[in-house]
């Protein structure tokens, strides 16, 4: 099938990668990530992950509790580090050709990000996983996330969630929340959506940037939206 989307990134929560307990790392879940992904690699999408760290520490939470701001950001970078080498370990082992590119500079075990070379990696068919956020406190990998994908020209950013899509509230736990296939920016922003955190969602809107919310647990979800198939909620 033809592709209506040839370079997306994919933002994927650290806690997704915890399984059930959405902490630490549960390798049957990396696996079937993993899978997920090479089905989408071998489709000749070129694909650049995101991967949060809030499945090992998040640095919000953690400032919360008395830590540093500036030094629990920091360590929540590098949990997000630690979560792009697992994944980076299975994908290799599952035979795609992957690349971690790190904002905080650890040459011993990934690249430091330099646009030029990551959009090099995708023209060579490398699945790339963006990790360390920004390299600044005070940003989410949502964020980074956003800022990676206008730096590499991705057509569309793929937010992985454990839900369907946006709703009207949370489905888990309110029984009559509706699910909500299409939205605006400005309805979004105006109705107060969780679709992503303000900066990121923002940059967004200020560049034209198509989100789509979708549901990772979904098996071939990632494939049927760059397919063009209508999976979760479309944001634009």
């Amino acid at each position: 099938m033809p592709l209506a989307y040839t370079r997306a990134l994919l933002k994927i929560s650290g806690e997704a990668l915890g399984g059930e307990k959405a902490s630490g790392l549960d390798f049957h879940v990396v696996e079937g990530f993993a899978e997920e992904i090479k089905q989408v690699h071998a489709l000749g999408v070129q694909l650049a992950l995101v991967v949060g760290g809030g499945n090992i520490i998040r640095g919000a939470t953690a400032s919360r509790e008395g830590l540093d701001r500036v030094s629990a950001d920091y360590m929540g970078m590098l949990a997000t580090v630690i979560n792009a080498l697992a994944l980076q370990d299975v994908l290799e082992k599952s035979g795609v050709n992957t690349r971690v590119m790190t904002a905080i500079r650890m040459e011993s075990v990934a690249e430091p990000y330099i646009r030029r070379r990551a959009v090099r990696h995708l023209e060579k068919g490398r699945l790339i996983i963006f990790a360390a956020g920004t390299g600044n406190p005070f940003f989410s990998t949502d964020t980074a996330g956003v800022l990676r994908a206008l730096e590499i020209e991705a057509e569309v950013i793929l937010k992985a969630t454990n839900v369907d899509g946006v709703y009207t509230g949370d489905p888990r736990k309110d029984p009559g929340a509706t699910f909500i296939p299409e939205l605006t920016y400005q309805e979004a922003i105006v109705k107060n959506y969780a679709v992503m955190d303000a900066n990121a969602f923002g940059l967004c809107k200020a560049n034209q940037l198509p989100v789509v919310v979708f549901n990772i647990n979904q098996p071939g979800a990632i494939s049927r939206v760059l397919q063009g198939d209508r999976v979760g909620t479309l944001v634009r």
